[in-house]
């Protein structure tokens, strides 16, 4: 019923919920914890013992101790490697009460405690969830050990109704052997700190004759000595601890957002340049003229402004040279409206204008030959 009890408790804890997803250690880490120590009954085979006046007694009797309430305590210094394989050396303590022998020559009552200290080299996997598709907060772990414990008994007294006494006691050690099954929480906010919880199955065997059995027997016949034999002992423990990895790796930061530039803009103002006292379109002008039919498919746009300019230089002097430069701009204006066309922009988008001398790119003298005014600016709306 108490083992029952226990593995009901240590599911719980492993079932319950945590706030952050346990890591694989990798590097140093510590443990420290406890919990309780539940021993099954064992068997002791008393041998035949020698009385007070040196003969020895033929009889040889066999009982079962049965264990009550324990618990254990352990510490452990071990290694991740980063692949959920981690190795560990662990330091043992473990205590358990005695509180009933039978069968007895008489009805009595029995008492006492026995305790073990120790170590263990341990070997534990811990178990990915993600790797299976699991998003879950914990972590499992598996593990087995082996070492060496010394079991002591302090003197376990067996009182009878017949006023007889016999008391067990001695050390012995031996080699033992453990399986762990357990689960990692990680505590939020704390890297490397985490809370875990295991449940452990220990094994012991023990030598022949290993522990001293002494006998006062109430009806004067002295004084009785002898050895006692247990067989394996066989212990269950559930446990808290708290572990901390040295070397936590922080967990690598989001890949950064791919950003897409944009798709360049088409422009909406293009620039067509002409020869001095000319309207007719060079090959660089046609090329630039098609660039802004294209661009006019790909931009929204309502209509497109045709604006020819001259520079302040002409022909003719005075009033005629600026009624001669503005019928030039019109022309090229004009002249870059037909290429538009013929580059497939319906004509009825198209506005043209003339402003002859007027806006140059570049400020000059009068009459003065300037590149840069000689053009015609198509815009689009």
């Amino acid at each position: 019923m108490r083992l029952r009890t226990a593995l009901l408790a240590m599911t719980s804890m492993v079932a319950a919920p945590s706030l952050a997803m346990a890591s694989t250690i990798t590097g140093p880490y510590i443990d420290l914890g406890g919990g309780y120590n539940l021993v099954q009954q064992q068997h002791g085979r008393f041998s035949p013992t020698s009385q007070a006046d040196g003969t020895t007694s033929n009889n040889a009797s066999s009982s079962r101790y049965r264990h009550k309430d324990g618990f254990t305590g352990f510490g452990s210094f071990g290694w991740g490697f980063g692949n959920g394989f981690r190795a560990e050396i662990e330091g043992v303590y473990n205590y358990s009460q005695i509180n009933h022998r039978t069968p007895t020559a008489a009805p009595g009552s029995t008492k006492g405690s026995d305790q073990a200290y120790g170590g263990f080299i341990n070997g534990l996997y811990d178990i990915d969830l993600a790797n299976f598709g699991l998003n879950v907060p914990v972590t499992p772990f598996v593990g087995i050990g082996a070492g060496y414990l010394w079991q002591h008994y302090n003197p376990i007294t067996t009182t009878y109704s017949n006023n007889a006494v016999n008391r067990l006691g001695g050390t012995q050690g031996s080699f033992a052997y453990q399986g762990i099954v357990g689960a990692a929480y990680d505590i939020p906010n704390v890297p490397g700190l985490a809370i875990t919880t295991e449940y452990r199955f220990i094994g012991q065997t023990f030598s022949n004759g290993a522990y001293r059995s002494t006998s006062w027997n109430g009806n004067g016949s002295g004084l009785h000595k002898g050895n006692v034999n247990f067989d394996q002992r066989f212990s269950h423990q559930f446990i808290l601890s708290l572990r901390y990895a040295f070397d936590t790796a922080p967990p690598p930061p989001p890949p950064a957002p791919v950003i897409v530039p944009p798709a360049p803009t088409p422009a909406r103002t293009y620039l067509v340049f002409f020869d001095w006292d000319k309207s007719n379109l060079t090959g660089r002008a046609r090329e630039i003229v098609a660039q802004a039919a294209q661009a006019s498919t790909h931009v929204q746009t309502t209509r497109i402004e045709v604006n020819g300019y001259a520079d302040n230089s002409a022909a003719h002097p005075g009033a005629r040279g600026q009624a001669y430069n503005m019928n030039l701009s019109i022309r090229r204006a004009n002249s870059v409206k037909a290429e538009l066309i013929r580059d497939g922009v319906p004509a009825a988008a198209i506005d043209i204008h003339g402003y002859g001398e007027q806006h140059p790119l570049v400020p000059t003298g009068p009459n003065t030959r300037e590149p840069q005014n000689r053009r015609v600016e198509i815009i689009l709306k």
